[in-house]
C-alpha cells in the first residue's frame, strides 16, 4: 500500500456526489499557480470531480435577512476551470454574487496578515457557519489560533521562549539566553525577523524598533542551530500528520529558512521526533475545528501554528509524490458526508 493511500485510508466513506466548493482567496491575479497551495487545492477539487469557485475575500459581505431577500453571508463567486499551465492556470466560466449557503463548503485560503480585514471576514464567515454553511478552518479556531503566541498552549514542545513589551525583561532574556530570534507577532513570510546576540551592538535600537519603545508585544526566543537543517513545514490534515515535511534551509549567511527570504525547500520525511508533536497536537487542533493546519519545527522544537493557510503542498508532491492537497480534499469530502 503506497504512503498516499494508507493516509486516506480512515477517511474512506466519503462524498460520492460532486460538490460546491469555494475558495476564500486574495485576487486571483495575485497567486503564483507553480507554488500556490490555494491553486493546488483548487486543481485537486476539480480533479476530484468537484465545482471550484473562488471568491475574493474583498468581496465578502453580510445583509440582513428581509422578506425580499435571504440575507446572511456573500460573496461575488467565480465559477473556474483550472488549467494545468502555470503562467495561465484558469479560465472564469461564470461570475455572480451568491450566498454562501449555495456552497457545500467554504475554503478560508486568504493569506496573513491577520488584520482588521482579515478579522472582518473570519466574523463575516462564522455568521455564514452559524447559517449552516461547512467552513474551513472554522472561522473562531482561526482567530484563537492566528497568532505566534498559539505555541504557548504547549510549553514541553517549545524552545526557551519570552513573550513582553517590556525592554528590561527582553534584555534581560537576551543576557540569559546568549544568542536569540526575535519577531513581532504579527509578522510572517519571515519579515522583520531579527537575530540578537547577547553582545550586539545594535541590540537596544532593534528592541525598540520592534516594540515600537515598549507599545507592541513582541517574542524572543532562544536560537536554534538546527536552524541549519531547515525550519520544518508539517501538515497536518484532519488530525494526521503527513508523512513528508518541507525543510526550508536558509542561504549562506541567513538565519531565515522562509523561502521568501531565499531559503531552499527541500521535501523529508518526518522523524520520530516530529512525528510525536504532530500526533500530539493533530487530533486536539482537529477537534476545534482546525482541518488543515501547518507546524513550524526547528530541531524538533514547536516554533508556529500556521492555521491561516498552510503552504508547502506543491514542493511535498513534486519532490515525494505525495498529494496533500488531493488528501486534504479527500478529508473535506468526508466531512461533507458525515455532517
Amino acid at each position: 500500500m503506497t504512503q498516499q493511500l494508507h493516509f486516506e485510508r480512515h477517511l474512506l466513506g466519503g462524498s460520492e456526489r460532486p460538490l460546491r466548493l469555494a475558495f476564500i482567496v486574495d485576487p486571483l491575479d495575485r497567486l503564483k499557480a507553480w507554488k500556490d497551495s490555494s491553486v493546488a487545492l483548487m486543481r485537486a477539487a476539480q480533479s476530484h470531480g468537484h465545482d471550484v469557485y473562488a471568491v475574493e475575500a474583498p468581496t465578502l459581505g453580510w445583509r440582513k435577512p428581509e422578506a425580499d431577500h435571504p440575507g446572511g453571508t456573500f460573496g461575488e463567486a467565480i465559477h473556474l476551470h483550472l488549467r494545468p499551465d502555470d503562467h495561465d492556470w484558469y479560465r472564469e466560466t461564470q461570475r455572480e454574487w451568491l450566498p454562501l449557503k449555495a456552497f457545500d463548503a467554504v475554503l478560508m485560503r486568504k493569506d496573513p496578515p491577520v488584520d482588521s480585514e482579515y478579522l472582518a471576514a473570519s466574523a463575516l464567515l462564522e455568521r455564514a457557519e452559524a447559517d449552516g454553511v461547512r467552513v474551513f478552518n472554522r472561522p473562531r479556531a482561526l482567530r484563537d489560533h492566528a497568532a505566534k503566541l498559539a505555541i504557548l498552549e504547549f510549553p514541553q514542545f517549545i524552545p526557551s521562549t519570552k513573550v513582553s513589551r517590556d525592554l528590561g525583561r527582553l534584555q534581560q532574556f537576551i543576557d540569559e539566553q546568549r544568542d536569540v530570534i526575535v519577531k513581532p507577532l504579527d509578522s510572517n513570510s519571515g519579515s522583520r525577523i531579527f537575530r540578537l546576540h547577547r553582545n550586539d551592538p545594535n541590540r537596544n535600537v532593534i528592541l525598540e524598533t520592534l516594540t515600537g519603545n515598549g507599545r507592541h508585544t513582541v517574542m524572543a526566543q532562544q536560537y536554534l542551530q538546527a536552524i541549519a537543517q531547515g525550519d520544518k513545514r508539517i501538515l497536518l490534515i484532519a488530525g494526521k500528520a503527513v508523512p513528508w515535511c518541507l525543510a526550508r534551509i536558509p542561504k549562506a549567511g541567513e538565519t531565515r529558512g522562509n523561502l521568501s527570504a531565499g531559503g531552499t525547500g527541500v521535501v523529508q520525511e518526518l522523524t520520530p521526533g516530529e512525528r510525536h508533536i504532530a500526533d500530539a497536537l493533530g487530533p486536539l487542533l482537529l477537534k476545534r475545528g482546525l482541518l488543515l493546519v501547518g507546524l513550524d519545527l526547528i530541531g524538533e522544537r514547536l516554533t508556529g501554528i500556521n492555521v491561516t493557510s498552510p503552504t508547502g503542498m506543491v514542493e511535498i508532491r513534486q519532490q515525494s509524490g505525495f498529494d496533500a492537497a488531493g488528501a486534504t480534499i479527500t478529508a473535506i469530502e468526508h466531512a461533507c458526508a458525515v455532517s
